[in-house]
Order: structure tokens, then sequence, then C-alpha cells
């Protein structure tokens, strides 16, 4: 994997080492990207907002992410985004206050919800999830496949469902431990 062609890395706006960026990867605004260290991103990542991306992360295959100039995805250390995840950070309310679209003209345009999405430390989204604009995930938590998150979660909690509720906690003591070694080496 890591020696097929990859990214143009100059078009970011920093970029860390250890860094594999498929090819097959369209970031709409590469100059508001911020990408840490040891990260993987896999084909088929789409980036329309500004990003500041962790160490230790990985992007999985044909993860989303829309919301365009004027919203933000952030992401901690030790995240993970499963295959097929959606994240709408910036979105239309859909309430009748105006027309839908990035094409409308401003004076015609819908309000807007959200603007930021941001995974704290150690968080995980699993497989075909959507995560709403505006929502947080707090540090540990996790989002189960095919989850639906309308709202921020707890920390070191397992959300699942549509909409995703919480169903227990995760452990944490030996991942902070590893985490520790590995920000140390």
């Amino acid at each position: 994997m890591f020696n097929s062609e990859q990214f143009n890395y100059t078009l970011l706006h920093k970029c860390g080492q250890d860094v594999f960026i498929s090819k097959n990867v369209e970031i709409r605004r590469p100059n508001l990207v911020e990408i840490g260290s040891h990260v993987a991103i896999d084909s088929g990542f789409y980036l329309t907002t500004a990003a500041r991306i962790g160490n230790y992360v990985h992007v999985s295959a044909y993860v989303t992410c829309i919301g365009g100039e004027n919203a933000t995805l952030e992401i901690g250390n030790f995240v993970t985004l499963s295959a097929g995840a959606r994240l709408i950070a910036l979105g239309d309310e859909h309430l009748g206050a105006g027309l839908v679209g990035p094409t409308i003209p401003d004076p015609y345009k819908d309000r807007l919800v959200g603007g930021k999405i941001k995974l704290e430390k150690f968080a995980a989204v699993g497989t075909n999830s959507i995560l709403m604009p505006g929502v947080t995930m707090a540090e540990g938590s996790v989002l189960g496949a095919g989850s639906l998150l309308n709202g921020d979660t707890e920390p070191w909690t397992i959300y699942v469902g549509t909409p995703a509720r919480a169903i227990k906690k995760r452990e944490k003591a030996l991942m902070i431990d590893f985490a520790s070694r590995l920000e140390k080496s």
C-alpha cells in the first residue's frame, strides 16, 4: 500500500512525517488542511472543509466530510474513521428559510447549521456511520457501524443506533498507556 502513488503533499498547509495519502483522495481546500505524523488516508476520502488531523490517525476508504470553506473538521490523536463514514460539518437547516444547496446565492440561501465536527483523542467512527453538523465526539468515545450521531458524546462511551444512544463504557487504561509510550518514542 505505501508504495502506491500518493497525493501531492506540497499542496497541504502542514504535513508531518510518516504520512500516506492515496492518490485517489480529493481535498478541495488543501491550503486549509494540517496533518500530523503517522497518518494514513485511504482511497476515496473526500474533504471540502478546513481540517486539523492529529497523529496516529487512520481515515479508511470512502470517508466523506462536507461543509465547505466555512466549516472545520478537527481530529485528535489516535482516531479512526472506518470505511464509508459520512461527516456533515456544516449543512442547510431545511426548515424553509431559503433555498438549499451550494449553488444558491447568499440572499436566497437557507440557514446553515453546524460549522465544526470534532473528534477528540481515541475516538472511533464505525463503518457507514453518519455524524451530523456541529457534533463533538468526546475522548475515547465510539460510534458503532451504521449509526447516526446527532449530538455530542460522553468520554469513553460506546454509542450505536439511529439516532445513536449510549450502550456501555469503554476501557481506557491500556490505550492511554500505549499512546503515552508511542508519543515518547
